[in-house]
C-alpha cells in the first residue's frame, strides 16, 4: 500500500473516530462514557416534543389527589437522583393498560390500569424508581440513538401516507413510546435505581419484588390489547432473587429502624380509580370492539392489538408490519370523503366499490401510495383498503395499510375488520357501565376467596382479583383486612 493509499484509508477511519468520540457522553449515573449523539438540552427538547404526543395518543386521568401524589413522591425521588436539575414531569394518563413508561428529559407516565394494580406505596415506589433511572441513566436516549424509536415495523413516521400522518402522526409517535422496549441490562439497572432511590426516600423495596411476581402473573391474558410492563420491560434473569439482594444492600447503606410499605393507605388513595376500560370511549370484549356512545362495532383481527385514543382506534398487526386505522372523516358523503382522501394522498386507485357494509351506505377504494423516505431518498410502495362509512350522521374512516409487497398477507384480515362495522343493537353492550376500584373491609376471618365471593366477585373472576390484590384465593385474611373490589360494570 503506499502512502496515498494508506491516507485515503486512514483519513476516514480517523474521521469515523471522530465522530464516535464526538457522540460519546459521561453517563450521570456509571461515570462511564457511552456512545450518545444527544445532548442534555436535546433531551429535554426531544422529552417536550413527544409529551404533548403522549397526551393526546393516552388523555389524561382526572384524578387531582392521585395525581399530586404522584408528583410528589417522583420529585422526591428526582431531587436525589444523579440529575435533580432536569425539568421532570410525571403524569397520570388514561389508560387500563398495566404499564409504566418514561421519554427522555425527565417525562415520566403511569397508567391508572399499573396504579390499579400496586397493592401499597412501597410498590409504586420501587416502580417509580425505575423509571426514573431509565431517565437518569439515559437509557431513553440510548434508545433513540439506536433509532429504535422511530423504525418500528410500519409504525414509523415515514410510512404513513400524508394524511394519515398530519391526523395520527403524533398520536402514532405516543404509540411507538409504549412499544418501546429497554434490553435486559437497562432494565437490570434500572431495577438497580428503582430499589436506590426508594430506599433513599424511605419505602420497602422488598415490595418491588412482590409486585413483579403480580406482573409474571398479569402477562399471560393480553389477547387483543397494548403491551403491557413486562413485553417493554424484558424480565431480567433472575429478577425477583436480585431486587431482594439489591434491597439488603440498599438498606445497610441507608439504616432505618423501619421502612415505609403502607397498604392501607394507598388503597384508599386508589378507591373508586376507574378500573379496565372506560366503556363510554368504547372497549374490547371477545375479538370485538364497541362504542357504546357512538353505537357502533366492529371486529378485530386475530392477534391484532388494539389502542384506543380520544380521537381515534389503532390496530397494529402482531409483526407491527401492519396497520389499521379507524376515525371520523370530514362531511356526511362517503364518495366526497373517499375522493378528498384520494386527493390529499395522491392514491393511485385500482378498485372502487360503493358496496353497502351492514346495510349502511359505504365507499371503499384499493389503491398505491408512493412514500419517499426523507433521509435515506428511496422510494416505497404502500396498498391501502379504506372504506367510509356513513352511519348516524358521521363519515367514519376505517384504513388498512401495508408495504404492497406485503399487503395480500394481511388484506383478509384488514377486509374482514372493515366489512364487520356495524351498528350496536345489543342492550347489554350499551348500557355497560365503568367500574371502578372498590376498597371492601373484611368483616370476619376468612380466605380472599370468600371475602371475594362476599364482595360480589363473580366466580369466574375470582383469579383476576387475586392478581388484582397480589395475594392467592386460598390466603388467610384476618377481620379488618382491606381488599379490592368492584362497582359498576354489567349489571351492577
Amino acid at each position: 500500500m503506499s502512502l496515498s493509499q494508506s491516507r485515503s484509508f486512514f483519513f476516514p477511519l480517523l474521521l469515523a473516530l471522530a465522530l464516535v468520540l464526538a457522540g460519546c457522553a459521561t453517563n450521570p449515573v456509571t461515570g462511564k462514557k457511552q456512545i450518545s449523539f444527544i445532548s442534555e438540552e436535546q433531551e429535554i427538547a426531544m422529552g417536550q416534543q413527544y409529551d404533548p404526543q403522549v397526551v393526546a395518543e393516552f388523555g389524561l386521568y382526572d384524578d387531582a389527589k392521585l395525581q399530586a401524589f404522584l408528583t410528589e413522591k417522583g420529585n422526591a425521588m428526582a431531587a436525589i437522583s444523579e440529575r435533580p436539575n432536569l425539568p421532570w414531569t410525571f403524569r397520570l394518563v388514561d389508560s387500563d393498560v398495566v404499564n409504566a413508561f418514561a421519554v427522555p428529559g425527565g417525562f415520566v407516565y403511569f397508567t391508572r390500569g399499573i396504579m390499579a394494580h400496586f397493592n401499597n406505596e412501597a410498590q409504586f415506589a420501587g416502580v417509580l424508581g425505575h423509571e426514573i433511572g431509565h431517565v437518569t441513566a439515559r437509557h431513553t436516549v440510548a434508545q433513540q440513538s439506536k433509532q429504535q424509536l422511530a423504525q418500528i415495523g410500519l409504525i414509523g413516521g415515514m410510512i404513513l401516507s400524508p394524511e394519515l400522518a398530519s391526523q395520527g402522526q403524533s398520536l402514532m409517535q405516543g404509540m411507538q413510546l409504549l412499544f418501546l422496549k429497554f434490553g435486559r441490562d437497562a432494565e437490570s439497572q434500572s431495577d438497580q435505581l428503582g430499589v436506590k432511590y426508594s430506599t433513599a426516600i424511605g419505602y420497602d423495596s422488598h415490595e418491588m419484588a412482590g409486585f413483579f411476581n403480580t406482573l409474571d402473573k398479569l402477562s399471560g391474558g393480553s389477547e387483543n390489547r397494548a403491551p403491557s410492563f413486562l413485553s417493554t420491560h424484558p424480565d431480567p434473569l433472575n429478577r425477583e432473587a436480585e431486587v431482594l439482594k439489591l434491597t439488603a444492600e440498599a438498606q445497610a447503606a441507608n439504616p432505618r429502624t423501619e421502612y415505609e410499605v403502607d397498604r392501607d393507605g394507598y388503597l384508599r388513595r386508589i378507591d373508586g380509580l376507574l378500573y379496565g376500560e372506560d366503556p363510554n370511549q368504547g372497549y374490547v370484549e371477545s375479538g370485538a370492539f364497541y362504542h357504546p356512545a357512538l353505537r357502533f362495532t366492529f371486529g378485530i383481527p386475530n392477534n391484532w392489538q388494539l389502542i384506543n385514543s380520544p380521537t381515534m382506534v389503532q390496530m397494529v398487526s402482531s409483526d407491527q408490519n401492519a396497520l389499521m386505522q379507524m376515525r371520523l372523516a370530514e362531511g356526511t358523503d362517503t364518495r366526497a370523503a373517499a375522493q378528498q382522501f384520494v386527493e390529499k394522498n395522491k392514491v393511485q386507485v385500482t378498485n372502487t366499490s360503493d358496496q353497502a357494509i351492514n346495510g349502511l351506505p359505504a365507499t371503499t377504494i384499493v389503491g398505491d401510495i408512493v412514500q419517499q423516505d426523507q433521509q435515506s431518498g428511496q422510494t416505497q410502495k404502500l396498498r391501502t383498503i379504506t372504506s367510509f362509512i356513513s352511519f348516524g350522521g358521521n363519515v367514519y374512516m376505517m384504513a388498512g395499510l401495508s408495504t404492497a409487497q406485503n399487503f395480500n398477507k394481511y388484506a383478509r384480515d384488514m377486509e374482514g375488520s372493515i366489512r364487520s362495522f356495524a351498528e350496536l343493537r345489543d342492550q347489554s353492550k350499551l348500557n355497560r357501565k365503568p367500574e371502578r376500584i372498590k376498597i371492601v373491609t373484611v368483616s370476619r376471618a376468612t380466605t380472599l376467596q370468600q371475602a371475594l365471593l362476599d364482595a360480589g366477585i363473580p366466580q369466574t373472576r375470582l383469579n383476576e382479583f387475586a392478581v388484582l390484590n397480589g395475594m392467592e384465593l386460598n390466603d388467610q385474611l384476618p377481620a379488618g383486612y382491606l381488599i379490592k373490589a368492584i362497582s359498576g360494570g354489567a349489571g351492577r
